[in-house]
């Protein structure tokens, strides 16, 4: 089943999830939310994918069961970006509220809230350490909107908490 993942490719359409192997036809179809599926991100072990939706909820799904193994509810605007830690033991998720979750993947607990002044676009996690780059929409609040801002910001380093 590991060299099935590594060569599944997932559709996301209207809250489901769609697997295709290796002749790109459909495999499998899974209702993964009730709304559009806008994100899916696979967890560096293999062991999990999540998906991010218009529901504003992120669903934690088991790759060899294919089967939901857990909810996160903490956002309350349609999830926009995911990213698992290098490790797989932490799940960032952003969305127009103004903070990212990240949660521990195995207990669904909330290990930090990172406070952002405007809603966040994108969120990676760097590939061998626990640092996490953003990037949110900074043409709001204190930056100057007659230009486009493109600030990257950084939640991790020794003096973060």
């Amino acid at each position: 089943k590991r060299g099935l993942c590594a060569e599944l490719q997932i559709v996301l359409e209207l809250g489901a999830v769609q697997s295709y192997y290796p002749e790109l036809k459909p495999i499998q179809s899974i209702n993964a939310h009730p709304s559009n599926c806008i994100c899916i991100k696979f967890d560096p072990m293999g062991k999990y994918f999540a998906t991010g939706s218009a529901d504003a909820l992120v669903s934690l799904w088991d790759v060899d069961e294919l089967v939901c193994v857990r909810c996160f509810s903490r956002l309350d605007w349609p999830v926009r970006t995911l990213s698992f830690s290098h490790d797989g033991k932490m799940l960032a998720s952003a969305s127009e509220d103004h903070f990212i979750d990240i949660a521990e993947v195995e207990t669904g607990e909330k290990l930090w809230e990172v406070q952002c002044e405007s809603p966040t676009f994108t969120v990676a996690w760097h590939p061998k350490r626990p640092l996490l780059a953003f990037a949110c929409d900074d043409k709001d609040g204190k930056y100057d909107s007659s230009r486009e801002a493109g600030t990257v910001k950084l939640f991790g380093l020794p003096n973060d908490s």
